[in-house]
């Protein structure tokens, strides 16, 4: 007879269930993947196990003893006034819903609607985005752009000299430090300007919150004078997805307009996990993170020299005259091999069991935290070396056929992309149109090969990193739709555009 009941329910294994995101998940971490990605605590490995013992008995909400993240006065208030000592801040907030909600919160504290900020055109979808809530308009300025990586730099003191000079009603200048790449341009000469302008200093520095616990990471934005700073733990810390910081460094922001955003922006039932994991995360690297990260930059340095004379070239702070970059951000550029960063990806994966965060035309970034052992900072660089000495593809690998170089006839970042962004930036300056009326604007969708000519109610971005090609209340212009296909053509991914091929477009009038 069949056995029924909830002792028989119970005993199913995961993969009975018809629960595909879960089963998803269960799956990769049972599949020996080591993983070079997001987040930070690499499949709790870089939390003690006490942390993670039923954590399910975690999740709670607002009752006695718990706290209120909008009103705190009890142990979040506490927490948060442990992470500022922590980070150097005068005042630290919790965030959780990712950097995002903490850069929605900085610019509408900073600018008012109709006025401008200042940013690199290489900024995060989200600040775009945050600038459309807010109604405030953008100030470009082009990043610079490595011929021999072919990836944006970033900006320099000079460019931000420049853009205050030309947008004097713009309140604030917006940074992203470090690049997703692990670039890092030269923080305290642009604080020391933006502040002789009696402006206000924002730094995304979403991938960098653990410059603060080790003096051999480049300087972190509160030491460097940031006003601002905003933080993903979730990225290089032992925090849960979605846990960020939000810190004000200096007495030119009004915490109590910041925390006025962070509270409309912020979900009224935040999650006390990844809350006590922003606490946690703070714990574990003061107690041990310069330990760790001395650890992870030693196994890094033991391996590095493995790759001199190589066709790979790994990224560093010699590399781009002016910015300094992120040792634990191992960025490798893969075109001497004659294939794209895609591919070198997907090999990695399916032959090695190493999952890159991101790949591009000619790199692959891995990210490396405090969690990495050196046993698997080793495995990576065999795995390249390897690659290097067997770079095409074996049976059932998609990859380049022998011999034959697959960057040929691919988009030359360096004359097309930043050229497309220049002309963008300029169009951007002239116009100013109003970021709410874009928002509340008719749109519909067409294909994109109709859509040269219209105007975009979207972000378009061949992703990662997540740079704007075309940003809400831009014109898609042909060379545009011609870059977007070449870079879905090559194997990458255009955020924007639809599965079906259709971009949002406003209406005609």
């Amino acid at each position: 007879m069949k056995k029924t009941g909830m002792k028989s329910e119970t005993n199913r294994t995961s993969f009975d269930w018809n629960t595909p995101v879960y089963n998803a998940l269960k799956s990769y971490s049972a599949s020996g993947t080591i993983p070079f990605h997001m987040p930070g605590h690499k499949l709790g490995s870089g939390i003690p196990g006490i942390f993670l013992s039923e954590i399910e008995k975690l999740d709670l909400t607002e009752i006695p003893g718990t706290d209120d993240l909008h009103r705190p006065e009890g142990v979040l208030k506490e927490a948060q006034e442990l992470a500022a000592s922590a980070f150097g801040a005068k005042t630290s907030r919790f965030v959780v819903n990712g950097s995002t909600g903490g850069l929605h919160a900085a610019i509408a504290a900073a600018c008012r609607p109709g006025q401008r900020l200042i940013t690199c055109r290489d900024c995060h979808g989200s600040v775009v985005n945050g600038m459309l809530m807010a109604g405030v308009s953008p100030y470009y300025i082009l990043p610079g752009y490595s011929d021999e990586f072919r990836i944006s730099t970033g900006i320099t003191p000079d460019d931000v000299e420049k853009a205050l000079a030309d947008a004097p009603d713009a309140p604030a200048v917006l940074i992203t430090r470090p690049s997703y790449y692990g670039l890092c341009c030269d923080i305290r000469k642009i604080a020391h300007i933006v502040h002789n302008h009696g402006r206000v200093l924002i730094v995304d520095e979403a991938h960098g919150p653990h410059f603060t616990f080790n003096k051999r990471l480049p300087a972190s934005a509160l030491e460097a004078g940031a006003d601002i700073c905003v933080q993903s733990a979730h990225k290089t810390l032992p925090a849960f997805t979605q846990g960020a910081y939000l810190h004000i460094g200096s007495d030119r922001v009004d915490p109590e307009r910041v925390d006025y955003f962070l509270n409309i922006y912020q979900t009224t039932s935040p999650s006390f996990i990844i809350m006590a994991f922003l606490d946690m995360a703070r714990e574990i690297m003061q107690k041990q993170g310069k330990e760790l990260l001395d650890r992870l930059l030693g196994s890094i340095q033991a391996n590095r020299g493995r790759l001199d004379g190589s066709a790979l070239r790994l990224l560093d702070g010699t590399a781009v005259p002016g910015f300094d970059h992120d040792p634990t951000r191992i960025t490798v550029n893969v075109s001497r091999l004659g294939m794209t960063g895609y591919e070198a990806e997907k090999l990695l994966r399916n032959r090695y069991s190493i999952q890159a965060e991101m790949s591009d035309l000619s790199n692959v970034v891995f990210i490396s935290t405090a969690a990495d052992s050196p046993g698997s900072i080793g495995r990576l660089f065999d795995a390249l070396i390897d690659l290097q000495r067997r770079p095409c593809a074996g049976a059932g690998e998609a990859c380049c056929a022998k011999g034959r170089d697959r960057t040929q006839g691919l988009p030359d970042l360096g004359q097309t992309y930043t050229a497309l962004l220049k002309r963008q930036i300029e169009s951007a300056r002239n116009g100013r149109s109003g970021c709410r009326d874009i928002m509340s604007a008719d749109a519909e969708r067409v294909k994109l090969e109709d859509a040269a000519g219209r105007i975009s109610k979207c972000v378009i971005s061949p992703y990662p990193p997540g740079t704007a090609l075309i940003c809400p209340g831009e014109v898609i212009t042909r060379e545009a739709v011609e870059f977007i296909t070449d870079v879905a053509g090559a194997g990458g991914k255009v955020h924007g555009i639809d599965k079906d091929g259709t971009v949002l477009v406003l209406c005609r009038k």
